[in-house]
């Protein structure tokens, strides 16, 4: 199969400047503010978005290089499947957060509750939408009895590149 290439929308800016010492979800960055600077050329994509109060940022974890199919997340202390995690370091370095929307002025979007590195290229905005996104699952795995302490466990050097 031919190598996919995407293209930045946008720069994505938190208070994050090194990823050890972040939170490892946007559920551990209540109230962190941050902002996306959405190039030009893709500023009237964002019509109507305001009507949202939450979106999915999609980005690329630009300081990710390589990765382990078996990986110790920071949730557990043994190793799991790299699928079975949201470790970063991953074959193609994409992540997603949900964050609050809080405004839109001009070609920049005010977020809440960042959990993505200072500087991250954006790949792609969607909106939460609850009836779409929301549901009722049977198993979380070996997350079921672990998430939540993502709202208190912040990163440390062992995804570092």
């Amino acid at each position: 199969m031919e190598p996919i290439a995407y293209r930045p929308i946008g720069i994505i800016h938190s208070p994050f400047e090194d990823p050890v010492g972040m939170p490892i979800q946007p559920v551990g960055a209540i109230g962190i503010r941050g902002r996306v600077v959405v190039f030009p050329e893709f500023v009237a994509g964002l019509k109507d978005l305001e009507e949202f109060s939450h979106i999915h940022l999609i980005y690329h974890f630009h300081l990710s290089r390589g990765f382990d199919l078996e990986v110790k997340p920071f949730l557990d202390s043994r190793k799991h499947g790299l699928f079975a995690t949201r470790a970063p370091r991953r074959p193609n370095a994409i992540g997603l957060s949900v964050v609050r929307l809080t405004g839109i002025q001009g070609n920049m979007l005010s977020i809440e509750d960042v959990d993505i590195l200072d500087g991250t290229p954006l790949l792609d905005i969607k909106p939460y939408a609850p009836a779409i996104d929301h549901r009722e699952v049977d198993s979380a795995g070996w997350l079921g009895d672990k998430s939540g302490a993502a709202a208190v466990a912040r990163a440390d050097e062992r995804f570092r590149s």
